[in-house]
């Protein structure tokens, strides 16, 4: 009794150490995108903020956003594009991947 009791504690401690790992990394993907791409992409990723329309950027929720493959998202994202300034230097390889996947995210919140 007292090992089955042991093992659901590991396995209940090994859930919450995944859980908040992964709430971190949402989190901080929340934070990067607010303090990096907000002011034209708007919070929501519509593009719609005045900074977004003056420099027409791109809805990241629509078809034509989405449908690009993470690489080439990852490629923007790093080198910039058009008016977008690049986030390489600012942004670690990890936090690009992450960001695509914050991005991926906008367009199911839609």
């Amino acid at each position: 009794m007292q090992g089955i009791l042991r093992r659901y504690a590991i396995l209940g401690f090994s859930l919450c150490l995944l859980l908040s790992s992964a709430a971190q990394s949402q989190t901080d993907s929340a934070k990067a995108f607010k303090a990096n791409c907000a002011l034209c992409h708007s919070a929501n990723g519509s593009g719609d903020s005045p900074a977004g329309k003056a420099l027409k950027a791109k809805d990241l929720r629509s078809e034509e956003v989405q449908k690009q493959p993470d690489g080439a998202l990852k490629t923007v994202i790093s080198n910039g594009k058009g008016k977008m300034p690049a986030f390489a230097a600012k942004l670690q390889p990890d936090d690009i991947t992450k960001m695509v996947a914050y991005v991926r995210g906008l367009a199911k919140a839609k």
